[in-house]
């Protein structure tokens, strides 16, 4: 897949936009990028169905936007996390559109996946026994997914939960539309867990027969055409995170990051920087102040290790990062080169997602959902 092509500066020295003269930083999210890595993503697993995992408002960049997107794309099927996520979900999109809520219901809210035309994902014996019982008080059977647990120890019946389930004809009442489960270690190719899973569910599968199944998210996609049975769920490729570790990223980059400069000044050598002074100046340098700090998701981590671009030349972080702001020593910088409320890359075309959240000491998944509210946002195509 073609990289997108670096965009100049969103934030023009003068705003137009009220909005993007009072921000400390905008984030840039191009839903065309997004749409693109869904259709290269439903490419690469035809005949299987690409759905799509909008769970954690769509990763932080907006649900309404990114679902609305992926719907005019063509996606039909979305997986959220929580109820509420599914009802606001339901507002969004129209009624055929399908909706999986992975933690499935919980005691007392069956009425509210029927209410809604929400997908609960049963997880446990408790749960198939509280919306089969809602079924029987409907008089009808009800759509729902089956979740096997096949070796992650974390969501879904085990094989033996589910062997009970079908010899007791537990699941008599319910229309089972899909029958899925999650791998550990997809994201590390040769790990021998992906193949011992692979089987466990080819074992669960047996149970189920003629259900459709679904085993890979993002990074299973990769492992090849065993691992994509009928559906697959992709969520954070969908937003430009590498894949697999390691490996090349076949995907577009969807969000750039830019702060804004607050202050510049002149210091001295050997001049303390920012809280608990643990950075001090070797030399004579010069500073930029930009308002962003842990506040916005800039995680503390990056604190003396992480940097920001401007055209190329890197501007290494100096000192701890605040709430509401960051110091950069933009000393490789020609002195003129930057002037209060000018922009600098956190991340875009020098330093993308995965590599800040490398600095961090963290994975693209979480900086990604980490960023803050206060951002100026701005949506490119969709």
């Amino acid at each position: 897949m073609t990289a997108i092509a670096p965009s100049p500066s969103i934030i023009p020295p003068r705003p137009a936009d009220p909005s993007l003269a009072r921000a400390g930083a905008v984030l840039t999210i191009n839903l065309d990028a997004i749409t693109q890595n869904w259709r290269a993503l439903a490419a690469r697993v035809a005949p299987a169905v690409c759905a799509a995992v909008v769970k954690a408002d769509a990763y932080g960049l907006g649900a309404r936007e990114v679902a609305r997107a992926l719907s005019a794309a063509g996606c039909r099927t979305f997986f959220v996390a929580h109820l509420d996520e599914g009802i606001a979900l339901r507002h969004i999109l129209p009624s055929p559109t399908r909706i999986a809520v992975l933690h499935g219901p919980m005691p007392g809210t069956e009425a509210d996946f029927t209410a809604h035309h929400l997908l609960p994902v049963l997880n446990s014996l408790e749960q198939v026994a509280g919306f089969a019982a809602h079924a029987h008080h409907l008089g009808r059977k009800l759509p729902a997914v089956v979740q096997s647990d096949t070796g992650m120890s974390r969501f879904g019946l085990t094989l033996s939960e589910l062997t009970s389930l079908v010899a007791a004809d537990a699941l008599e009442g319910l229309d089972v539309v899909l029958h899925m489960s999650h791998l550990a270690c997809a994201d590390t190719p040769d790990h021998p867990a992906n193949g011992a899973q692979r089987q466990a569910f080819l074992a669960a599968r047996r149970l189920l027969p003629g259900v459709p199944a679904s085993l890979s998210a993002s990074s299973a996609i990769f492992l090849g055409g065993d691992f994509h049975f009928d559906l697959v769920r992709p969520g954070a490729a969908l937003y430009g995170i590498a894949p697999q570790a390691g490996a090349p990223n076949p995907l577009r980059p969807v969000v750039r990051l830019e702060g804004r400069v607050v202050q510049l000044r002149q210091a001295a050598a050997g001049t303390p920087v920012g809280y608990g002074h643990t950075a001090t100046t070797p030399t004579a340098a010069r500073l930029a102040t930009v308002g962003m700090g842990y506040a916005d998701g800039f995680l503390r981590s990056l604190s003396n290790t992480g940097a920001a671009w401007h055209r190329g030349t890197r501007l290494p972080l100096i000192g701890r990062v605040s709430m509401d702001s960051i110091i950069l020593d933009i000393s490789a910088l020609p002195d003129g080169t930057l002037s209060p409320g000018d922009a600098v890359d956190l991340i875009g075309p020098d330093q993308d997602l995965d590599a800040l959240a490398r600095a961090a000491g963290t994975i693209g998944y979480e900086l990604l959902t980490s960023l803050g509210a206060r951002y100026a946002r701005r949506y490119l195509g969709g």
